[in-house]
């Protein structure tokens, strides 16, 4: 009896089988971007673990953290990693460049607005850097979700983003002759121990994606 149906058991396990083109892949493309938005409106309070300071009476808070209550992160770089493991690489460049190309010419859906004059922001060269961090990611994970493998796709990722996204940052800086404070401060917010957080969040939506895109194997079968 159990070798009978074993055929049948098997074919509702998922085994990384690359996502295949239906009309149930453009929703989930459509889907994706709408994510992708929310979380750039998104801000999540969590406390600034690289700002606790080592004193006789134990880990307290600094000054600074008393006064501000926590960090705010966007978690846009976790949606965007979620939306790679979840789409695999074609799908997911095309849910970021549908991403890219809407805030570039329909709706304001960037951290600051849109147009296609957005291209001239200091922060556009991040959101650019979200077409070859998907490429690298994506190739990496393939089919292999063994921890080392996904932090060294999460590592590489981020890093693409936040080297390009710097990179950008001062080739329009210079551009328009800013002062190096407010480089050197746009650089630290956006790319000071952000990082961090960026590689553990990004980590934990591609493991949530693996098992999304299990639920959704089983629903299509």
């Amino acid at each position: 009896m159990t070798k009978r149906i074993t055929p049948e058991i098997e074919s509702f396990k998922y085994s990384g089988e690359p996502v295949r083109f239906t009309v149930g892949t453009l929703v989930l493309i459509a889907l994706s971007v709408l994510i992708i938005i929310m979380s750039t409106f998104t801000q999540l309070p969590i406390i600034d673990i690289f700002s606790l300071n080592e004193t006789s009476e134990g880990f307290r808070l600094s000054n600074y953290l008393v006064d501000s209550a926590c960090y705010f992160y966007i978690p846009q770089l976790p949606a965007v990693f979620f939306v790679i493991a979840l789409l695999d690489r074609r799908y997911g460049l095309s849910a970021i460049i549908l991403y890219i190309l809407i805030g570039l010419f329909w709706l304001p859906v960037f951290g600051m607005g849109g147009g296609i004059h957005y291209i001239s922001e200091y922060g556009f060269g991040y959101i650019l850097a979200y077409i070859p961090a998907t490429f690298i990611t994506a190739t990496i994970i393939k089919n292999n979700y063994g921890f080392l493998n996904i932090l060294k796709a999460v590592i590489l990722g981020v890093l693409a983003i936040h080297v390009i996204g710097v990179l950008y940052m001062l080739f329009i800086s210079t551009l328009f002759n800013t002062s190096a404070d407010m480089i050197t401060g746009w650089i630290t917010s956006q790319s000071g121990i952000k990082v961090f957080y960026d590689i553990l969040f990004c980590m934990c939506a591609i493991y949530l994606a693996r098992f999304v895109k299990k639920l959704l194997w089983l629903v299509m079968c």
